[in-house]
């Protein structure tokens, strides 16, 4: 995990349902901190800060959070966005204890090699852009790393299980689950199924002409040797009636 700090200045609010509205008006974004079954903390922060404290820690890294005279470790769980504008609107933290290890989502980035397939002007199909895991907040990592110079034919693919795991994190996503997998780009796709369907139509073609003179061959019957021009029948010699 990064060493950085992160810090957010909250101030606890009472205003909630149709007043948070007056709120967002002034710039301020509603939150509310989640605490291991406590009740939970109504507040409410700028939202230049906020965006820019989301954009650093994402929901993987604590964060510090003041309010008042109280901090709070925390985890950014949840952001919502306005659909049209993609405005924050609203922020959940959990709270955390630096002894309890903690969930996680934690983004998968490609090492910086070469990959065969980008070479072969082939693409490669990001399934999964992060992975949950278990941990202590101090050994959370800010990325799982995965080597992708295996990805070399269509079909290549990465899973779970390829990733980079530091020391003290658990990954919980299935080591199965794809990560990244090696496509054919549309439009080499559409035009190799073009040619294996012109390919296929041809050989039907040369196959049914093959069949057609095998076929004429055999409906013609062999003549017999009475019909055949040229030949004479040789006619069995009568008995002579003087033999007794």
């Amino acid at each position: 995990m990064s060493s950085d700090s992160i810090g957010i200045e909250l101030v606890e609010r009472t205003i909630i349902g149709k007043g948070l509205q007056g709120l967002r008006a002034k710039s301020l974004v509603p939150a509310v901190i989640h605490d291991h079954g406590k009740p939970s903390i109504h507040v409410s922060g700028d939202y230049v800060a906020l965006s820019k404290a989301y954009a650093a820690a994402g929901k993987h890294h604590p964060v510090e959070l003041k309010v008042g005279a109280k901090n709070h470790l925390a985890l950014i769980k949840d952001v919502d966005y306005e659909p049209a504008k993609r405005r924050m609107r609203h922020v959940v933290f959990q709270a955390i204890r630096q002894n309890e290890a903690v969930e996680a989502e934690i983004p998968v980035e490609f090492m910086d090699v070469d990959i065969p397939a980008e070479k072969l002007s082939l693409m490669i199909l990001q399934q999964l852009d992060h992975v949950e895991v278990k941990a202590l907040p101090k050994d959370l990592p800010d990325q799982l790393l995965i080597d992708p110079s295996t990805l070399a034919e269509v079909g290549d693919h990465l899973t779970v299980a390829d990733l980079k795991v530091p020391a003290g994190v658990t990954v919980l996503t299935p080591p199965e689950t794809q990560l990244a997998v090696v496509e054919m780009p549309k439009d080499q796709e559409a035009e190799a199924n073009a040619a294996a369907a012109e390919h296929a139509e041809q050989t039907a073609g040369e196959a049914e002409d093959v069949e057609s003179e095998h076929g004429a061959g055999a409906d013609q019957e062999p003549q017999s040797a009475e019909d055949q021009p040229g030949t004479k029948q040789q006619k069995e010699p009568k008995p002579n009636d003087n033999q007794s």
